[in-house]
């Protein structure tokens, strides 16, 4: 009873001298079944999350998906192909939010699956990735399974990683296919034409 008092009085008290803060608490809290973003409205998500334009690491407001992310982003489609010009110097390629090996505080949570033309968020990917090209410009994180028709860059993967070119990432367990694999840190199986694990570089197979 006396919880139930506390409750009621704080919530009235709120409502009444500070309503503006107490609807948009509430409107954080409230699940929507499909958001947008960017949104400041869209935190949490039990459904569809359609990104028609990707935040920065320091613009970005977090937001937590249970269901189905949706990246639309015209934007970013041609960097992909840019980059697969320039995969014979892949040793050479510089990543400073790999380099960094820090994660940001403020990351996306996705629950399930994350479908992109191209993701440019920092993100983590509890589930199944599946991107033209995946994560660019901002450091990232899958535990499942990743899955690109170009290539792979995150910065912890823990699981399967599959794409036709590249495999790139700073920590690593588990399996790299592609052509070019390379983690800076890496536990597990790379099979590709060329594959580095941090310790050694080896064709074919690398473990």
């Amino acid at each position: 009873m006396k919880k139930l008092l506390v409750v009621v009085s704080t919530t009235l008290f709120c409502n009444l001298y500070f309503p503006q803060k107490c609807s948009d608490s509430t409107l954080q809290k409230k699940p929507k079944i499909i958001g947008f973003s960017p949104s400041k409205n869209t935190k949490n998500v039990n459904g569809i999350l359609v990104k028609y334009f990707d935040e920065m690491d320091q613009e970005i407001s977090p937001k937590k998906v249970n269901g189905v992310g949706l990246g639309f982003n015209l934007l970013g489609a041609f960097f992909p192909f840019l980059i697969v010009m320039n995969l014979p110097d892949i040793d050479n390629w510089s990543f400073v939010e790999l380099e960094n090996k820090t994660l940001p505080e403020k990351m996306n949570k996705i629950n399930g699956l994350q479908l992109s033309i191209i993701n440019m968020e920092p993100t983590i990917t509890n589930g199944i990735e599946v991107n033209i090209a995946s994560n660019i410009s901002a450091p990232s994180v899958i535990n499942g399974i990743s899955i690109s028709p170009l290539y792979n860059i995150h910065h912890t993967q823990k699981g399967i990683a599959i794409a036709t070119f590249a495999n790139v990432g700073v920590k690593c367990r588990g399996v790299q296919i592609a052509v070019i694999n390379k983690c800076t840190d890496f536990k597990g199986l790379q099979i590709g034409f060329w594959n580095n694990n941090g310790k050694r570089s080896l064709p074919i197979i690398n473990f």
